[in-house]
């Protein structure tokens, strides 16, 4: 049998950040990034402080692995427009915050960016995309690579290794059927849900870390309050979608009015084909009169 879990958004800003759960981020990352990954440290800077938005809209993780890379772990769970400059905004910051006056360029971190939106971004059929930088030569369509000086001085192979991963998981396109480990991650991404016959690494302890039957008092009252907050974002979401396709079918419905007096249709029949009242209809007419 499956078993309903803590919402992984929620759990990663109070539950995971603890040494002795590092083994679910890290089965999660693992599983991504077809990478043994080790977490050295969770690291708190002003990227990832919590804010009044970050209590119900978002959540910022940023930890250190056994390659001396930095990981974002991000999670969006409302439509935003602009998230792709928000995702290169957060490793630039990443970057420049972790390189100390004096240190040289050759010091700075990689960082891995892992996106987990819970909207539709962009367009694409895939629930999973990766991005990485290459240097393609504009007259012979070359890749741009390392010299042997430079792998050697900074343990690289592409030039692609230098800079910044990005890793996007659109989990509302994901159809729920786990065809491989990572897709069993994606599904407790959405679902909430680990099933028995998951083998994914890290997902079995997020069974028992992240239940939420084992919650103290004061974090099932957190998350309760969190799940409420989720829910009047939702709703308010909703209202403003519901009034600007209000305004719109309005707005549609007076200019076929307008062309309905233009054209000496009668009161009553534009009032049939727009459903607006008789006495708004006369009000529109007089006023087109003037």
């Amino acid at each position: 049998m499956s078993k309903q879990l803590i919402r992984f958004d929620w759990a990663i800003k109070r539950l995971l950040r603890n040494k002795a759960n590092f083994v679910v981020l890290e089965g999660f990352l693992s599983e991504l990034l077809f990478d043994a990954i080790k977490i050295e440290q969770i690291i708190e800077s002003e990227s990832n402080q919590e804010t009044e938005d970050d209590k119900y809209n978002r959540v910022d993780i940023l930890t250190q692995n056994s390659k001396n890379e930095l990981i974002i772990i991000e999670i969006q769970s409302t439509y935003e427009i602009d998230y792709f400059q928000r995702m290169s905004y957060g490793v630039s910051k990443s970057i420049t915050e972790n390189l100390k006056v004096g240190q040289k360029y050759s010091e700075a971190k990689k960082v891995i960016s892992v996106n987990i939106v819970y909207f539709d971004l962009g367009q694409g059929n895939d629930y999973v995309y990766k991005g990485k930088t290459d240097f393609r030569g504009l007259h012979q369509n070359d890749i741009l690579g390392l010299s042997n000086k430079q792998k050697i001085t900074f343990q690289k192979d592409y030039v692609s290794d230098i800079f910044p991963e990005y890793y996007l998981l659109k989990v509302n396109q994901f159809d729920d059927i786990a065809k491989d480990t990572l897709d069993e991650w994606i599904y407790f991404l959405k679902n909430s849900e680990v099933k028995d016959e998951f083998k994914a690494k890290g997902l079995k302890e997020a069974g028992e870390v992240l239940d939420i039957m084992k919650l103290d008092k004061e974090d099932k009252y957190g998350y309760d309050r969190y799940l409420d907050s989720l829910s009047l974002k939702a709703s308010e979401i909703f209202s403003l979608q519901t009034e600007a396709e209000f305004k719109v079918r309005e707005n549609r419905d007076v200019e076929i009015a307008i062309n309905g007096i233009i054209e000496n249709f009668d009161n009553t029949t534009i009032s049939k084909i727009t459903k607006l009242s008789i006495e708004f209809i006369e009000e529109l007419r007089n006023k087109m009169k003037k």
